[in-house]
């Protein structure tokens, strides 16, 4: 009986530990590789890739257009660029064009151009943001989408060149609701201070459907197009969208930057769902933040918000506390997903999707 009980006792502690080694803890997060797939920096400061280095993160510095055409690209992939040459080992560099001279018949060779001297450089990626559909227009004063002819040769080259598309393309739906409305803070916040985005005062511009329409049809004619959805591909609102999504476009992945609250949200609504989602598809998922270091706010200040952001998101998908976030108004509890899952988010699947070799 004794030998008996010993067996039942040496079980019940090896699958306690076989359980406990299948998850990661808070402890664990300095010692595990990460990328964050999403960040910007146009400061000449080290602080950001420093707090990197401490907390063993990679990152992609992403380029874009905002409203100063060229001029916005150009400065902003030479900051990246500035840093990954001082820590090549830590940073990596996703670039962008402008639409600014659509119209130039010389359009297309300069964009072209100026995409194999940023690959030429190691550029491993390319941003669209979401002027294409929402803001830049043509001569005649179209707006122009993602799913223009025009596009095609250049959405061929970088396919072709071996890179991948990162495309914010649209904004989250609750863009297209009053503020009062909007299902998580940081929404509503940055809405209020940029009503010029906020899609539900300006009726005339096209809905969110009609955004991911354009998105969609954009990789229907470039099925071998490697492509990561920024801001979970503008589906934040549902990870049944995205699970559809992910079966109708097996080259399309997602970065999570800057949607988190949406995450979070849906969490409390249905807490298995989420979590099943996860592990379904922790191939397609990458952890990304839209963190950034302008220069306009104190080393410290930068310094605490990396690291409230990042832990506070390896809390949720490492363990199973209740947890609370200013993002949304009621608590949720982690997902604990397992080892291997967190490993492909936080790691893996950038090396992938990007062709890193960090």
């Amino acid at each position: 009986m004794k030998k008996f009980l010993s067996i039942v006792s040496s079980l019940a502690i090896f699958a306690s530990c076989a359980e406990k080694n299948s998850n990661y803890s808070l402890e664990d997060y300095q010692s595990v590789k990460k990328t964050d797939i999403h960040i910007h920096i146009t400061a000449d400061r080290p602080t950001f890739v420093e707090k990197a280095k401490a907390d063993n993160f990679h990152l992609l510095d992403v380029a874009l257009e905002i409203n100063k055409g060229w001029e916005d690209v150009y400065f902003k992939y030479n900051h990246g660029k500035n840093q990954q040459e001082q820590n090549p080992e830590t940073v990596d560099l996703v670039t962008a064009f402008a639409v600014s001279d659509w119209d130039d018949p010389a359009w297309e060779s300069r964009v072209i151009s100026w995409l194999d001297s940023c690959f030429n450089e190691g550029a491993v990626g390319v941003k669209v943001w979401k002027n294409i559909g929402m803001v830049s227009r043509d001569s005649a004063g179209n707006l122009i989408t993602i799913d223009d002819e025009k596009f095609d040769p250049i959405i061929d080259h970088i396919q072709q060149s071996g890179k991948t598309l990162l495309g914010h393309l649209g904004e989250p739906k609750n863009c297209w609701l009053p503020l009062e409305e909007m299902t998580t803070n940081n929404d509503r916040t940055y809405f209020e201070k940029h009503p010029e985005y906020h899609m539900y005062k300006h009726p005339e511009m096209p809905s969110h459907e009609e955004i991911i329409a354009s998105r969609d049809k954009m990789l229907e004619k470039h099925p071998d197009l490697r492509f990561v959805g920024a801001h979970m591909g503008s589906l934040e609102y549902s990870v049944d969208s995205l699970a559809a999504r992910f079966e109708k476009f097996p080259n399309m992945g997602i970065g999570l930057a800057a949607r988190m609250g949406q995450v979070f949200y849906q969490t409390v609504e249905n807490r298995e769902k989420v979590r099943d989602f996860f592990i379904k598809y922790q191939d397609r998922i990458m952890y990304g933040t839209d963190l950034a270091d302008n220069g306009t706010i104190t080393k410290e200040e930068l310094v605490n918000r990396m690291e409230d952001t990042w832990k506070r998101d390896w809390e949720y998908f490492a363990t199973d506390n209740m947890m609370e976030s200013d993002l949304i108004n009621s608590p949720f509890q982690g997902i604990q997903l397992p080892k291997e899952v967190i490993d492909k988010i936080y790691y893996k699947n950038a090396n992938t999707w990007f062709a890193l070799k960090p």
